[in-house]
């Protein structure tokens, strides 16, 4: 009975769940696969899409899932919109662009070959890649009175518009795997847009409507995946004793009412102290990202009661040294790995951004190449194994309770057939 029973236990911890089956699901402050908390580092890579359109590029798709898997990350977040302008993915509202559509089914496809998650951001609040401006200039050539960009978040035609390339990206079948996307575990979660801003309505009132309407109407088509708004972070009203931790400017968003709204499963951070506060000293900033930090994640933890992602975060190497951006990297890991090990809200970080060679018109200033960034990857390397690590201890957990409950039932149906009759071991 013994020997039986320890090698099915040995058995049981062999067989490991997989890191790409089944779907991320929240579970308070937890973010879940198959039943055990789910911790991953991951990057951004928004330019994905459109290197895998690409022919002579795609390749670069297949490159950076690998390096990645080499360095233990197993999440990415990239751009599902590209709307107007060359090579878009919209060309306008509800006509489509079939090559670059292939080109983020062979993102999904490979993504899911190499086990990693993606997060899909579904518009831009800025120009690049047409954004909100598109979308209020497609209305206004229907004769729609727009008077700025941000009545992209009220107007009846445009939040229209939105709603239908929501509509189109989530039921769409995938030409590689034949699976619709909105059916597909590869994609652990949807983002409204990358960024909102609303400068014309500081309170968050406008925002908070949108997040609500838009998070209803994407949970009516899509009730397999996650979704989160793509907030940066900033406190607004509902939380005006926090507003001194904000950089010295407001956009219209409110880190707590936003991620408080039902179909927001889980907050995002963004943070770019090179950027929100660029005459600032580096200790300035370092001081400003700690408690930034420790900030958004207690609020997650505390008042949100739901996971945070630190979705984007970079050093540009424009502005400064390589051993500046490991300081960032390192001060934000921490944060992440010290509210993982203590089953705390944070689930991971992403940072901006992963290339592979041969990408040079891409770059910007953040990119992390892993040749190139010989520091850089060691510290990004390091976070993927501790929390690989921590994951794997979870599963092990779970497997170790499932083994002891299945046990415990099988000596209970032995005993019932076998315990009365005095032939038991």
């Amino acid at each position: 009975m013994i020997k039986k029973w320890s090698l099915v236990f040995f058995i049981f911890l062999l067989i490991q769940v997989k890191a790409d089956d089944g779907f991320i699901t929240a579970k308070g402050v937890h973010l879940m696969l198959n039943g055990s908390p789910f911790y991953a580092n991951g990057f951004n890579a928004y330019w994905l899409m459109n290197t895998g359109a690409n022919p002579y590029l795609k390749d670069k798709v297949s490159s950076v899932f690998q390096q990645a898997k080499e360095h233990g990350l197993s999440m990415a977040r990239t751009w599902a919109f590209s709307d107007g302008g060359d090579s878009p993915l919209q060309y306008s509202p509800g006509s489509y662009n079939e090559q670059m559509f292939q080109g983020l089914d062979f993102v999904i496809s490979e993504a899911r070959k190499y086990g990693i998650k993606l997060v899909l951001s579904m518009v831009n609040n800025y120009d690049q890649f047409g954004g909100k401006k598109q979308y209020v200039n497609w209305a206004r050539g229907q004769g729609q009175s727009i008077s700025s960009d941000d009545d992209f978040f009220t107007n009846s035609v445009v939040k229209q518009y939105y709603k239908n390339h929501i509509k189109t990206v989530l039921t769409r079948i995938n030409t590689v795997t034949g699976v619709a996307y909105k059916d597909e575990p590869t994609i652990m979660a949807w983002e409204l847009m990358n960024e909102p801003r609303c400068y014309a309505d500081p309170s968050g009132k406008t925002i908070q409507a949108w997040i609500t309407e838009m998070a209803s109407y994407v949970k009516s088509i899509d009730g397999n995946h996650l979704l989160e708004a793509g907030l940066e972070g900033f406190y607004g009203p509902s939380s005006s004793e926090k507003q001194q931790y904000n950089p010295n400017f407001q956009v219209g968003t409110d880190f707590i009412a936003n991620n408080q709204i039902p179909g927001i499963d889980f907050a995002t951070l963004h943070s770019y102290p090179d950027q929100w506060l660029p005459s600032s000293s580096d200790e300035s900033q370092t001081s400003f990202l700690n408690n930034w930090l420790d900030n958004h994640i207690q609020d997650a933890q505390d008042i949100l009661r739901k996971p945070i992602l630190l979705a984007e975060f970079g050093k540009s190497l424009k502005t400064s040294g390589a051993n500046q951006r490991d300081q960032l990297f390192d001060t934000v890991y921490s944060a992440i790995y010290l509210s993982a090990r203590s089953g705390g809200a944070a689930v991971g970080g992403m940072f901006w951004q992963l290339f592979t060679e041969g990408l040079d018109s891409y770059r910007d200033g953040y990119e992390v190449i892993f040749s190139e960034n010989p520091s850089t990857a060691t510290i990004i390397t390091d976070q993927s194994q501790k929390l690989n690590r921590l994951r794997k201890m979870y599963v092990r957990l779970r497997n170790v309770q499932k083994w002891k409950r299945a046990r415990d039932i099988r000596r209970a149906q032995w005993w019932a057939g076998n315990g009365s009759n005095g032939t038991g071991n």
